[in-house]
């Protein structure tokens, strides 16, 4: 994996009822459309899900493509609501890679994740509203490590 060359993704498990997804793939083609070929999902439900779902649509169109998953810990989606749970699993199963990062839940682990997609990629892509809780955690650690971030 090139760190130059992938984007990760953090935001809110809830999305408002007016997001564009029209948007958000207009978004992640130009980042695509400036050299980013690989993806960094944590697969949260919510924005990650639906970025993970825009980057495997846009890789139909370009097979350069990767989707890597970043699971915090086995049995992520146990706590999804029943319809995040199926799609998650679906998502999984179609990612390029699967990175498993810990190998029990522990207090933290999703900060870890966190910091491991930030840690290796270039640009930190956000859905950012409440500016609390781990995405806002997300974007200002990458902040901190002089990354390029887009919040949406």
């Amino acid at each position: 994996m090139n760190k130059r060359k992938t984007c990760a993704f953090t935001g809110h498990r809830e999305v408002e009822k007016d997001f564009d997804i029209d948007y958000l793939k207009e978004c992640v083609q130009g980042i695509i459309d400036k050299g980013y070929d690989t993806f960094l999902c944590g697969m949260a439900w919510g924005f990650d899900l639906l970025a993970a779902q825009t980057v495997l649509e846009l890789k139909e169109q370009n097979s350069n493509l990767k989707l890597i998953a970043c699971v915090p810990c086995p049995d992520q989606e146990k706590s999804f609501p029943t319809s995040e749970k199926k799609k998650y699993g679906e998502i999984l199963a179609l990612c390029d890679e699967v990175r498993v990062l810990s190998d029990r839940y522990y207090k933290g682990c999703m900060y870890a994740r966190d910091r491991y997609m930030v840690d290796n990629s270039d640009i930190l892509f956000a859905y950012d509203r409440k500016h609390e809780g781990g995405t806002y955690y997300t974007i200002t650690y990458a902040v901190e490590r002089n990354k390029k971030i887009f919040v949406i």
